[in-house]
């Protein structure tokens, strides 16, 4: 089965740090086009256009990454924050240092799903499986470390990886458990 092509990263978190504390006040004044509200959020929003991107500033200098469509869009998104840092003389690292800390992507199994039948089929100890709570079935693998999310129509969001090839290998994963049990395809 080759469901890779089916694969789409929707969101990349990653994190760095300026390495040293950040006057976020004075930042905030001296920065364009960031929002900066204490009372709301514990730090600046630094939205990117090109990438669509976000990033979060916090006064002990960490930044995080979000709404990035890709590993190499959250690290465009650091270096122009980065460099509008030094256009404020703040120094920041000339290589930094950033961690992916989470990726979630969504796929397609390609067919409706019973999720009755793979809760059972799976067992009721490897998933989380509530109907009336969630319309969703969570199923967590070790290799990859992953969270996936089966739904009834075949759409599947797969969370918590931290490299872009953890989503396809967890579908091509699921996706052999499910035809070995004669759930798909």
């Amino acid at each position: 089965m080759s469901l890779q092509q089916s694969v789409s990263v929707e969101n990349v978190v990653a994190s760095t740090d300026v390495g040293r504390e950040l006057d976020l006040e004075s930042v905030a004044l001296d920065l364009d086009g960031v929002d900066y509200d204490p009372e709301a959020f514990p730090g600046i929003v630094y939205q990117t256009d090109e990438p669509d991107a976000v990033a979060l500033v916090f006064r002990s200098g960490k930044v995080v990454c979000t709404g990035a469509a890709s590993v190499d869009a959250a690290r465009d998104c650091v270096e122009i924050l980065f460099t509008e840092f030094e256009t404020l003389e703040i120094p920041t690292p000339e290589e930094p240092s950033i961690t992916v800390q989470n990726i979630v992507s969504s796929g397609d199994l390609g067919e409706a799903l019973n999720l009755n039948a793979i809760a059972i089929g799976l067992g009721l100890q490897a998933v989380e499986y509530e109907p009336e709570q969630f319309p969703g079935l969570v199923y967590r693998l070790d290799d990859p470390d992953v969270a996936m999310l089966l739904f009834g129509s075949g759409k599947v969001v797969v969370t918590g990886g931290t490299d872009p090839s953890d989503a396809p290998m967890a579908l091509e994963t699921i996706g052999s458990e499910l035809e070995s049990l004669g759930l798909l395809g």
